[in-house]
Order: structure tokens, then C-alpha cells, then sequence
């Protein structure tokens, strides 16, 4: 028996159910009765055809995490180095304020995200904006207004900053990355794989309003010349270094830092600052500082006090201080050759960069 007269020899069998097709017609009033705005004529013509958008109560949902942490503001240590580099870039005022404004967005969203990655309890003095609007609209929040940021730097209408903010945006978080990996694995970096993070996480936003800058100035390297534009950029990198390293320093030790981020926050999270890294290197067979950090969210004053005490026997925070010294040695000698003796740098060259107590 051949294939085909077995199949229909099985079909023939009383057993056998022949599938049945049956042809019902579907009343258009059964279909979603309760939802008379997909109706023929109804607006969802409006819906369909509308271009995405938000409403002000929409609005202001949104960026409300965001809002209120813009809302207890730091020291605005960006916009005093933007101001001081604008004496020798000379960036147009109208120009200067949306590179201004999209680098504060950027600044603030990302303390948003810092603080939910480093389950921080203040900031600036306040409670943090996680644990007032919960985790996950927090981060859309931060998430949504580094976009609003980009949108504001495309009325520059200056395609090279769409790519300047790209590289930086993903040097930032390249930097986080290790920061978080070295924390979270308990590992301890060595002092150049550390200011290499720092170069890229801390770096990153610095070098993103400075190089926006640029690319918004005619100002050239030579005086009258059409040599090439000036480039800022080494220096910000050294103040980005300077900034960096003296937050980690006043964490440990300032009384000012303590009261708006709690005492020794950067103990209680665990994390592997520049004079942590050199005590823990200068005594390696110590473990003491490291099993401090292994604890993570230790709130025991006595046992930070203790950590702060063991950094001091280290020479840990007098390592610190030196260093701060020179990078500002050094940067101040690299803002004193690019002014060319106008005095257009003396900003750069006469503060001290900010201890960034409030951030």
C-alpha cells in the first residue's frame, strides 16, 4: 500500500475527526465595545498622527528626581572653570550659556545615578533623590535628561559636538565601570590604573564643556595667526586630577564634607579612594584598611575613626597633600604658556581649584 492510500485509508476511519473550518462573522460593535476611542471618526486620528511629546504635568514627573537634587545646588565648580577657560577661548556669550547649561544637566543627572550605585544616604545635606522618589524613576529621570542635555547642545548647530559628547559620555562611563569593579570585587588598583579612572570618569564631563568650548572658538594657539585652535584639553585633564584627588582627600577629612555626605562616606561605600589605595600599597601584607572596606555601609564612627587613624600612620594623607601640590604647580605653569603673558589665564593661575565640600 502506497503512502498516499494509507493516509486516506486513515482518514476514512471513524476515529478520525476531519478538522472543521467554520466561517462566523465578526460584528464590528463586538470589537473592544469599551474603548469608543478607536472608533472610525474618534480622536485617535489625533493619537496616531500626533508627534511624541509631553504635557507640563508630564513634564515636570519626569524630571522631578532630577529638579530636586538641581534644587540643593553644590559649589558650581563647572561653571567657574568654564568662565576661567572662556578668558582665553572667548567662546560668544549666547553660545557659552547652552554649553553651560547642557554640562550642569549632565552634572547633576549623574550625581543621580552615583548615588543609587553607591546607595549614598545625603547629598549636599539632603537626603539623596532615590530614596525620596524611588530607584527606578530616579534613574529614568538621569537617564532623560542626558538626552534633554544633547538636544540643548543641537542648537549649536554644530555637528562635531554631537561626537564630542559621545566620547566623553562613554569615557565617563568607562570610568564608573572600573571605579564600581574595584569596589565591588574588593580589588585594589594600583596608584596609575586609579588616575587613569579618575582621567576618564571625572575627566569626562570637564573635558566635555572644555572641548565644546573650543569647537565653539576662534581663538588660535598664535596670537593673530591661522595656526591651529587652542587646545585646552591637557589642562583640564591635570584639573580634572586636582578635583578628583582632593575630593577623595576632604571625604576623609573635612568636617564640612562629613555634615552634607556623612562622615567618611567613601569608607561606608566601600570604595578605594587615592589615599586609601596608598595605604593599602604602602603595607601590603596589612589587611587591616582593606577588611574595613570589605564591610561596606560600616556606619561605626569609632571603626572610621580608627581607618583614618591607620591612613595617618601610613603617611597616606600627606602623600595626598603633596601631590595636589604639584598637580597645581603643574597646572598653573601649563595655564601660564598657553596665556602667552595677556594675563588671560591669571583665573586659572591665581585660585586654588575648589575643594568640592557641597558636591
Amino acid at each position: 500500500m502506497s503512502e498516499d492510500d494509507a493516509r486516506a485509508k486513515t482518514l476514512q476511519s471513524p476515529n478520525v475527526i476531519e478538522p472543521r473550518f467554520v466561517k462566523r462573522r465578526i460584528h464590528s460593535n463586538h470589537i473592544a465595545p469599551d474603548l469608543p476611542a478607536l472608533r472610525h471618526g474618534s480622536p485617535s486620528d489625533d493619537l496616531v498622527n500626533r508627534r511624541p511629546g509631553n504635557s507640563d504635568d508630564k513634564e515636570k514627573v519626569v524630571r522631578a528626581p532630577f529638579e530636586y537634587v538641581a534644587s540643593h545646588p553644590g559649589k558650581d565648580f563647572r561653571s567657574q572653570l568654564i568662565n576661567a577657560f572662556n578668558a582665553l577661548l572667548q567662546v560668544p556669550p549666547s553660545r557659552l550659556d547652552i554649553i553651560t547649561k547642557a554640562v550642569g544637566m549632565l552634572h547633576e543627572s549623574s550625581l543621580l545615578v552615583d548615588d543609587v550605585q553607591d546607595s549614598s544616604e545625603l547629598r549636599r545635606g539632603f537626603p539623596v533623590a532615590h530614596n525620596i522618589f524611588g530607584v527606578p524613576q530616579t534613574i529614568n529621570s538621569a537617564n532623560y535628561i542626558y538626552f534633554v542635555a544633547l538636544q540643548e547642545l543641537q542648537k549649536l548647530g554644530n555637528p562635531s559636538n554631537i561626537s564630542v559628547f559621545a566620547d566623553e559620555l562613554v569615557s565617563l562611563h568607562r570610568g564608573q565601570g572600573m571605579d564600581l569593579f574595584w569596589r565591588d570585587t574588593l580589588t585594589c588598583p594600583t596608584e596609575e590604573e586609579y588616575l587613569e579612572m579618575v582621567g576618564n570618569k571625572t575627566g569626562g564631563l570637564f573635558r566635555l564643556g572644555i572641548k565644546l568650548m573650543q569647537a565653539e572658538s576662534s581663538v588660535s594657539s598664535v596670537s593673530g595667526s591661522s595656526s591651529p585652535p587652542l587646545d585646552c584639553v591637557p589642562l583640564v585633564n591635570l584639573v580634572g586630577l586636582i578635583f578628583q584627588i582632593r575630593d577623595d582627600y576632604v571625604n576623609l577629612k573635612s568636617d564640612e564634607y562629613s555634615q552634607h555626605k556623612g562622615m567618611c562616606e567613601d569608607l561606608t561605600e566601600g570604595k578605594f579612594s587615592y589615599p586609601v589605595i596608598h595605604s593599602i600599597r604602602s603595607r601590603p601584607g596589612d589587611v587591616r584598611l582593606i577588611n574595613i572596606l570589605k564591610q561596606r555601609k560600616t556606619t561605626d564612627v569609632q571603626v572610621k575613626r580608627y581607618a583614618v587613624s591607620y591612613m595617618e600612620s601610613t603617611g597616606s594623607f600627606e602623600y595626598t597633600r603633596d601631590v595636589i601640590r604639584i598637580l597645581i604647580a603643574r597646572a598653573r605653569k601649563m595655564a601660564s604658556q598657553m596665556d602667552g603673558g595677556d594675563g588671560k589665564a591669571e583665573g586659572i593661575q591665581k585660585g586654588d581649584i575648589p575643594a568640592p565640600t557641597q558636591e
